[in-house]
């Protein structure tokens, strides 16, 4: 049930607890990799499966992607994409505000909506980090991390268009949670 004035942004066909373990899925795959996700992968393979065709097939072209690589062609492939272009950037309030004073604000709105539902973000990762507010969606903050990234879906998209320009594997689970 939506509350008054709120759009339903859940897959039509994905009931909530699938679109849970999407969730959790799509922030697991989406940080960086080490070897507690390469330890992990079949745990997401598994709980993945059991999704829709349409996006566990989505899933399953990262994690063959993951699996069938090693770990430091993984890292440089991740920091090659993530950390040297604008637009593959993991943190969602760039999109909308660049390195501006205006950032900072959106930052302490990340902050305080991840506060209100009973959470922080560990590691010294900002507020913003998508793989975080995936994470806080799969799980009692779920209403507030999907407000969040329904805001920011202009940013979510820009993203999706720069890994499809370089035919990144990571499109396909950005894709999925496009699709939510």
């Amino acid at each position: 049930m939506t509350k008054p004035g709120r759009v339903k942004i859940l897959s039509p066909v994905m009931d909530p607890a699938h679109c849970r373990v999407a969730f959790a899925a799509a922030s697991i795959l989406l940080r960086y990799p080490d070897e507690s996700l390469l330890e992990d992968l079949p745990l997401v393979v598994g709980a993945t499966a059991g999704l829709s065709s349409i996006t566990s097939s989505q899933f399953a072209a990262l994690t063959d992607h993951l699996a069938s690589r090693c770990l430091l062609d993984l890292q440089s492939e991740y920091v090659a994409t993530f950390d040297l272009k604008r637009r593959c950037c993991l943190y969602l309030s760039y999109y909308l505000n660049g390195d501006t004073r205006r950032r900072g604000m959106a930052l302490w709105q990340f902050q305080e909506a991840f506060r209100l539902a009973g959470f922080h973000v560990l590691g010294g990762e900002l507020p913003d980090f998508i793989p975080a507010l995936l994470e806080l969606a799969a799980t009692e903050g779920r209403e507030t991390a999907i407000e969040l990234l329904q805001q920011h879906r202009a940013g979510i998209r820009v993203l999706l268009a720069a890994l499809d320009d370089l035919s990144s594997p990571y499109a396909t689970v950005v894709r999925a949670i496009d699709s939510f």
